[in-house]
């Protein structure tokens, strides 16, 4: 029988989501508490990988067992068992066999939160990119609008990429702002290895006026990560949402 998880968690204390020899991740933790509650090696599948720092809103996740559980008891077990580390199980939901976590997922959410301020963080230390210049969202969004649809992103992508292509699909690509906090939000069924935060770096150059809109497009259209602006950092990433 196979059942469907959403996760939340802060990924601050995590070396990602990706279970890893001698280091604490969310995979392992949760399939510890897995194991605990069901009594047998229970293994778990999720959406997509998070880097170390990097949280999430609403991971999605997987695994197989061989009897019917209850789902409200069961959730209450693992969020018991996880303690005290900062994860979070909001639903557990019985699905059918031919669902997959990963490879079902039609299109994958992430969200970047920028603190525009003068001061710095205190309670949003580790959770948010703090960038004291004034940010002009409006001329980001006209940069962003350039990435809208299938391209070769190779100016975004981590030489550690295994992906076995540099063109991917966005769906959308939106910045906003709400008082000192700009969000960053892209939708697109599969990512790069640190594309979105090497696109939110690269928007940030134009944002605080390093870098004009032909300077952006000039980056993007070179296909060179080592014509990119900078990777933003991990605590500002939120995985935060999957759609099947």
């Amino acid at each position: 029988m196979r059942y469907k998880l959403t996760i939340e968690y802060d990924g601050t204390p995590f070396c990602g989501w990706q279970k890893q020899s001698g280091c604490l991740t969310v995979q392992e933790t949760i399939e510890q508490a897995l194991t605990t509650a069901l009594r047998t090696p229970t293994e778990l599948y999720g959406s997509g990988r998070t880097d170390t720092g990097v949280h999430a809103l609403a991971q999605v996740a997987h695994f197989d067992c061989q009897s019917e559980q209850n789902e409200y008891q069961l959730r209450e077990s693992l969020n018991a068992l996880v303690r005290p580390y900062p994860i979070s199980i909001h639903t557990i939901e019985r699905v059918s066999d031919d669902f997959h976590a990963r490879f079902s997922a039609k299109q994958r959410s992430y969200l970047y939160h920028i603190q525009n301020t003068r001061f710095p963080p205190a309670i949003n230390i580790n959770r948010v990119w703090w960038l004291p210049y004034p940010l002009d969202t409006e001329t980001m969004q006209q940069a962003a609008d350039l990435l809208i649809g299938k391209h070769d992103l190779s100016t975004f992508r981590a030489a550690q990429c295994q992906a076995k292509s540099p063109v991917k699909t966005i769906d959308e690509l939106t910045v906003t702002r709400s008082d000192n906090d700009v969000f960053i939000q892209i939708k697109a069924r599969s990512f790069l290895y640190h594309q979105v935060r090497n696109i939110v770096g690269s928007l940030a150059y134009v944002g605080y006026g390093k870098w004009t809109i032909d300077d952006f497009r000039k980056a993007f259209e070179a296909k060179d990560r080592r014509r990119g602006g900078e990777t933003a950092p991990a605590a500002g990433l939120y995985f935060q949402s999957v759609t099947y």
